[in-house]
């Protein structure tokens, strides 16, 4: 049943994928094949099951804002944490600087650039590139995972719109670090190389309580993963979070390397990869993927329909 729904879910992705375009403000990004698409899910049993480009690496980008909250939760502590971020949706573009230039000093969440730079000026002072590479290949259950040298320098050389972010945040007293440097370490986070198997395996651990279902490991307390999950919920899929929530209603995280990561709670993680984007900088057919798998498994959190 679910191996024949993810293969119809897949193959009804595929027929958006030349109504969006890849991302080419960071030009390597612009080099990606516009007509990938990958869709694994991995369950708390063991089962893995996959169709498409589930082997093609792609760069995390925003999907890395995850580990950074869910590491910055268990170092620093929730408190800590939401002193320097809040909690609510934006409504605007993820690299916007409205809201924080005229309307709060604070970034609106952790999910946009100016909080993930935020919360990886709370992480640069205890925690290398080299550890929190670590960690993410642990979280991911994916130990290939390793940083995408073309991108990270693409990205650093068209970075100023970020580092703008960060000295927005310095001159609030927000940011307290070394501007360069902050920025410099997300933009290498960003550029971490993954595939689907690694999201589909970061949301299997989120689903799974923090738990790592191979060895009983746990990685994440249960209040970091409630946390981290409900921004993913209403914050995680940038300025189409809301309708997101509406359509498909799982906990998601989206990056503008095409891939989105998806947790559904108790049951599977999902991770697709399809770097032709709508608009709002999502995979259009991962998206179109998950609102197929969604509405023909009931996984939507306010289903009423029997699992």
């Amino acid at each position: 049943m679910l191996k024949d729904t993810a293969k119809a879910a897949w193959e009804y992705g595929r027929q958006f994928l030349m109504k969006g375009k890849v991302a080419d403000y960071i030009p390597e990004l612009g080099k990606a094949n516009p007509v990938h698409l990958g869709l694994c899910i991995k369950t708390p049993e063991g089962e893995t099951i996959e169709f498409g480009d589930v082997e093609q690496r792609f760069t995390m980008q925003s999907i890395s804002k995850v580990v950074c909250l869910a590491t910055a939760l268990q170092h620093e502590g929730f408190d800590t944490v939401f002193s320097h971020v809040m909690m609510e949706p934006s409504g605007d573009a993820f690299n916007s600087i409205l809201k924080l230039d005229t309307a709060s000093n604070r970034p609106f969440n952790p999910m946009i650039n100016a909080g993930a730079i935020e919360i990886v000026n709370l992480l640069a002072p205890t925690f290398s590139f080299e550890q929190l590479l670590d960690f993410v290949r642990a979280i991911c259950m994916d130990d290939e995972i390793t940083l995408d040298e073309a991108v990270y320098h693409s990205e650093a050389a068209t970075g100023d719109r970020n580092r703008a972010i960060g000295y927005l945040l310095k001159s609030k007293d927000v940011l307290t670090g070394d501007v360069l440097q902050t920025v410099d370490l997300y933009f290498k986070l960003c550029s971490l190389s993954v595939n689907a198997r690694s999201l589909a395996g970061l949301g299997l651990i989120l689903a799974n309580g923090g738990v790592d279902p191979r060895n009983g490991i746990r990685l994440l307390s249960a209040q970091t993963v409630r946390t981290v999950k409900t921004l993913m919920f209403t914050c995680g899929m940038y300025d189409r979070s809301g309708e997101f929530a509406v359509r498909v209603g799982i906990p998601c995280k989206s990056g503008v390397g095409g891939g989105i990561m998806a947790s559904v709670e108790h049951q599977m993680g999902i991770g697709t990869f399809g770097p032709s984007l709508d608009e709002k900088g999502n995979s259009i057919g991962g998206g179109s993927t998950l609102e197929y798998l969604s509405r023909e498994l009931h996984l939507h959190i306010f289903d009423s329909e029997p699992q």
